[in-house]
């Protein structure tokens, strides 16, 4: 063994350059993985210290027991508490203070006009409690407010909207309030909580603006007195609460945020960073095994003296797995200490993004060094154990021939395999889709369908680059006709170097198409069920913005030129003990601006005690017109509802419909999410949409759009999702270009003779370089077109999973533009991967080419 490890350690230090697109490889793979645990660690730890601080003072909170969830949420709403209830747990043992917590949806506007925050995060409004141990904001800079219309506001929320103290601006509430700044705050020592914005108001402006009606709270928070713990607050407090309200303790509490933060976004972002880890390592995995199998291959001869000499397989096979063992122990510590750079570059890049890292140190577990090194190791030595067998097997008479060119890759046994792989694939994911819907089984059969790519990569690979090298030997001669034949070699090598850029384009083209049919989704939509000519809307999504006013409708209706103006509010409610979704508004209006379908019974006298679903919904509940299902709302009350209509289509209309009346004894603070509205016969758009702002501009200025403007806002976070997913999947592409330059230097080092004798016969150095850049095109373009054929596979699979999965119907879309991109980038990138081996190769003396053995 001391043998094999002395021959490796010889054999990486005379050919190191042969390993150098393995060692960035996995770095960059690892340093990723690294970069995204830490990241995740030190967030964590910082929001867990900034809810610590911010919630110190706060030993107990008071509020209601049960919360209401509705599908596809995480946090449940929950009824308010009495503020009359203060009295009494201010004379429970052990309590020193106690304060109302009133908190509601308020968005400001900025010095610009433009409403601040409310792209995700929540935009929070409440009253300012004047005990600085119980509020967890800290006033910072200013006073807190005294009087009606005055604000105190989180310090990040005002930088962001150039706001300072003395400027007055507007609060949506979501009626439009005129406030005045007169103090800055700040969370838990940091400017805001990410990007949470928060307005602090006067009691009674609270009161006013964000609760249904005076006396309610959020919560009730509780500080002990000296020598009472919190546990033992909590139990003095249970006993005077009434029924349906609970105590618990500030650590809790401050838990609660911790997991709400770690749960919602932060699992969601590391997770989807992880698996772009994932991506990268599998694209390396193809460049390690191909670096790997070629230069056992070109090793032939020397393994074979080594097996006549006395060495056995064992040791031959351990020598190369030595090699990998350092190549990967080197590369994966370089790329821990890569991801501990990466993290803190977004450490200080994020912020200049608006979205600020809790301040302090970077957080390095053990568990975030110890995994990322443990995969680069594994995936390295993973990659290299089947050439490192084949090095093994290697006969000690192969010393006394040349070694033949491979054409393992055009096996039969390949090309039966991968045909009833695919075969097999393409059976699963027809079930899993169309026969039997499910996202197992079209998962599985996705998985099924990557592996005989895999498969039948070398299969394919000699009819397709014959096919896309065609027409080289007609644009550029003799040089052209090499490089497709040097491409025609070796199958199998040639498939594996293409394998990692079509994993890279296959992903890319997956979320291209996926991106697209969403799109096409809304807009199928939008075109359907959607009958208005304009859209009242606020630019936010998520838990973000303040909503519209329910008086907003009302006003533009009142305009000659509009026939109808229908605005679409949110409740929720546990029917028959499950949570759901309201959508409350006028129903009549809502059946002429929407289409529903078909609709059985009538929309027209709901009432304050009918409801409307859709027949998806009615068909679950086993509920028919005439039928009676009971209501249970936020505030503990409970109410029979009589189900006087049944609708085919929910989409923008929602499963369930009541009617305002019917909300208004159970409703919070009311706001409504959108506005539709038709004009009347003569008007044009335009004077109808000038119509529309106007009136929009006294209610906080919200956005006014046509049905295919509301249709392209709706869809705008795919771009952002899109644009996050290339800049992410460039990583990936990176590293495989990377394996298709090291592929071509080794190809270049292995064909020395070769490629001085054709030097040597007239080819001149501009030649060679493009023979050798168009055999990296030839290879990139493979691949290219193999992960656009994937990709766009996959992509179907995902859209009608996802269709059979949900009550919506999806729209599959194929852009021929973004994937005609995609296609020009992966050829163009194929070009700029053979320029240094191509260079390399023109640099050659010919005379020592030639003399190569």
């Amino acid at each position: 063994m001391n043998a094999s490890v002395r021959i490796s350690v010889s054999s990486l230090r005379a050919h190191r350059r042969r390993f150098a697109g393995t060692f960035l490889a996995v770095l960059l793979g690892v340093a990723f993985l690294a970069g995204t645990l830490v990241m995740g660690d030190t967030l964590r730890a910082g929001f867990d210290t900034m809810f610590g601080n911010a919630t110190s003072g706060t030993d107990a909170v008071v509020r209601s027991a049960g919360t209401i969830t509705t599908p596809g949420e995480s946090q449940g709403v929950r009824q308010p508490v009495d503020t009359d209830l203060v009295a009494a747990v201010e004379k429970a043992a052990g309590v020193a203070a106690a304060e109302p917590d009133i908190q509601g949806a308020g968005q400001l506007v900025g010095a610009n006009g433009k409403p601040i925050g409310g792209q995700g995060p929540p935009t929070l409004a409440g009253n300012w409690i004047d005990d600085p141990k119980l509020n967890s904001y800290q006033l910072a800079e200013g006073r807190a407010p005294s009087k009606s219309g005055e604000v105190v506001v989180n310090r990040g929320a005002a930088e962001k909207g150039d706001l300072k103290i003395g400027d007055t601006t507007t609060l949506r509430t979501p009626d439009p309030v005129e406030v005045t700044v007169v103090g800055l705050a700040t969370f838990g020592g940091e400017d805001g909580m990410a990007q949470v914005t928060y307005t602090g108001m006067t009691r009674s402006d609270a009161e006013k603006y964000l609760t249904a009606k005076p006396g309610e709270a959020a919560s009730i928070l509780v500080r002990a007195g000296p020598g009472t713990g919190q546990r033992e607050l909590v139990d003095a407090l249970t006993p005077v609460l009434p029924k349906g309200v609970e105590a618990i303790t500030g650590q809790e509490l401050a838990e609660e945020n911790t997991d709400m933060i770690s749960g919602q976004f932060l699992s969601l972002f590391t997770t989807f960073l992880l698996v772009f880890s994932g991506v990268a390592l599998l694209v390396a995995t193809f460049s390690i095994h191909n670096t790997f199998a070629i230069v056992v291959a070109q090793r032939t001869r020397e393994n074979a003296l080594l097996r006549a000499l006395g060495a056995s397989r064992r040791q031959v096979t351990a020598s190369t797995l030595v090699e990998a063992s350092v190549v990967a122990v080197v590369a994966s510590a370089a790329g821990l200490a890569g991801g501990i750079g990466i993290a803190a570059g977004l450490q200080a890049l994020f912020p200049a993004i608006g979205f600020p890292f809790p301040e302090g140190d970077l957080v390095i577990s053990g568990l975030s060094m110890i995994l990322p090194l443990a995969v680069g190791i594994v995936v390295c030595l993973g990659s290299a154990l089947l050439p490192a067998v084949r090095a093994g097997r290697t006969a000690p008479l192969a010393a006394l021939r040349e070694t033949a060119v491979d054409q393992s890759g055009a096996s039969r046994t390949r090309a039966v395999v991968g045909s009833a792989l695919a075969a097999l694939a393409v059976a699963v994911t027809l079930t899993g889709v169309i026969v039997s819907p499910s996202l197992w089984l079209a998962g599985s059969g996705a998985i099924l369908a990557i592996a005989a790519f895999v498969v039948l990569g070398p299969v394919a690979s000699t009819t397709a680059v014959r096919a896309l090298g065609s027409p080289l030997d007609k644009l550029r001669g003799v040089t052209g006709g090499l490089a497709r034949r040097n491409a025609l070699r070796s199958p199998k090598r040639t498939a594996a170097t293409a394998g990692a850029l079509m994993i890279g384009v296959a992903v890319v083209s997956l979320f291209t198409v996926f991106g697209a049919s969403l799109k096409a989704t809304m807009d199928q939509t939008v075109s359907r069920s959607f009958a208005g000519d304009v859209a009242v809307s606020t630019p936010s999504f998520g838990a973000g913005g303040s909503g519209l006013s329910p008086r907003l409708a009302p006003a533009i209706a009142d305009r000659p030129e509009v026939d109808t103006a229908v605005g679409i509010g949110r409740g929720v409610a546990e029917v028959d003990g499950k949570g759901r979704a309201l959508t409350v508004t006028d129903p009549v209006a809502l059946e002429r601006t929407f289409d529903l379908g078909d609709v059985q019974g009538t929309m027209r006298d709901l009432g304050d005690d009918g409801i409307a679903i859709t027949e998806n919904e009615a068909d679950k509940q086993g509920l028919k017109t005439g039928d009676t299902a009971q209501l249970a709302f936020t505030d503990g009350k409970k109410q029979t509802f009589t189900v006087r209509a049944v609708y085919g289509r929910s989409e923008l209309a929602g499963d369930y419909v009541i009617t305002r009346d019917a909300w208004a004894p159970h409703r919070t603070q009311d706001s409504d999410t959108l506005v539709a509205v038709t004009f009347k016969d003569g008007v044009s758009a335009a004077d109808g949409k000038a119509a529309v702002e106007k009136v929009a501009t006294a209610y906080g200025n919200p956005e006014v759009q046509t049905r295919d403007e509301y249709a392209q806002s709706s869809a705008g976070g795919i771009d952002m999702m899109l644009t996050l997913v290339y800049a992410l999947l460039a990583l990936a592409v990176l590293i495989a270009l990377l394996g298709i330059a090291n592929t071509l230097t080794l190809a270049v080092h292995e064909r020395t003779r070769e490629l001085g004798l054709l030097r040597a016969v007239g080819q001149t150095r501009a030649q060679l370089r493009a023979m050798v850049r168009w055999e990296s095109v030839l290879v990139a373009a493979f691949g290219t077109v193999g992960g656009l054929a994937l990709g766009g596979f996959l992509g179907w699979v995902l859209v009608k999973a996802s269709d059979g999965a949900s009550d919506s119907a999806f729209a599959f879309a194929m852009p021929p533009f973004q994937l005609t991109v995609v296609a020009l980038v992966g050829v163009s990138a194929g070009a700029l991967a053979g320029l240094r081996p191509a260079r390399r190769a023109a640099r050659l003396d010919v005379l020592r080419a030639i003399a190569t053995e």
